[in-house]
């Protein structure tokens, strides 16, 4: 996998675009930090590709959601008492 730096983006782009099919991939970093990826698609993979990056954000999503959860105990609730959570949400959306 390859790292690029935004300026190189900016400045070389035509180079870079031509190295993506092979690459397939690639980090564009920004001060060092990863800040988004290029990824190689085509018309007759686009929508499978787009499902996939969704698919993966959505399950890191709950997995953060579980993490914290579980940092703050809620992990141990009965069913009881997440019923009466949701009871208490609900009374108060209600309002």
């Amino acid at each position: 996998m390859r790292f690029l730096r935004v300026r190189d983006l900016r400045s070389d782009s035509s180079r870079i675009w031509r190295e993506l099919p092979k690459q397939k991939e690639m980090i564009v970093t920004n001060n060092g930090r990863p800040v988004a990826i290029l990824s190689a698609v085509s018309d007759s993979n686009l929508e499978e590709s787009l499902a996939a990056i969704r698919q993966a954000r959505a399950a890191a999503a709950v997995a953060a959601i579980q993490r914290q959860s579980a940092e703050q105990g809620l992990d141990k609730m009965t069913p009881r008492e997440i019923e009466e959570e949701i009871a208490a949400v609900r009374r108060k959306r209600s309002r």
